[in-house]
């Protein structure tokens, strides 16, 4: 618990140093992008889209809490700049908070791995995408909770390998970047 806990206070830290702030504003407006011009609704309920890579990046680079507090900032930001049917609801940006909080404790500061990786994704999807989610959706759109549920389990099952796959090069790829000396004050990854 001392560990989780020392984690967590490292990753406040990093909100303080001004470098990161600038590339959190720089990851945000890459999101704000892909959510314009990569989102594709299959149904009213299920959407497929890119806008939350910048939030995983951010994660992996600076932990749990930078990534609570970014996903949370960015999803209020961009639903007033893009509202997608609706007022505003709170609960989907817990879960964006919960999914910055589980993949900032499995992915800041370890070794890229792709069983590491499905782990987060498996969690994100099991508690966030098909638990919390599907329990909003369904006190928001009056549909029973288990009617809605099969399609999601569905999507995410499906989705599951791909988005892991796809995480694993984005995350490759940053760290890469991250260990060549130009970056070196962001921290090196193993």
């Amino acid at each position: 618990m001392q560990k989780l806990k020392k984690h967590y206070l490292d990753s406040m830290k990093e909100l303080t140093v001004t470098r990161n702030l600038t590339l959190c504003g720089l990851m945000a407006a890459l999101a704000i992008v892909l959510n314009y011009t990569t989102s594709i609704f299959i149904t009213p309920n299920i959407r497929i889209g890119f806008s939350g890579y910048p939030n995983r990046v951010i994660e992996y680079m600076f932990g749990p809490f930078v990534g609570a507090v970014f996903g949370a900032v960015l999803d209020i930001l961009k639903y007033f700049l893009k509202p997608d049917g609706g007022a505003f609801f709170f609960g989907y940006t817990f879960n964006v908070m919960v999914a910055g909080v589980i993949y900032g404790f499995i992915l800041h500061k370890k070794p890229v791995r792709v069983w590491r990786i499905f782990i987060a994704e498996f969690l994100v999807k099991l508690i966030v995408n098909c638990g919390l989610n599907t329990l909003w959706l369904s006190m928001l759109g009056g549909k029973s909770f288990v009617a809605i549920l099969p399609a999601r389990i569905i999507k995410n099952v499906i989705m599951l390998p791909i988005d892991t796959m796809i995480l694993f090069f984005v995350l490759t790829f940053i760290s890469l970047i991250l260990n060549k000396s130009e970056f070196s004050s962001y921290g090196r990854v193993k």
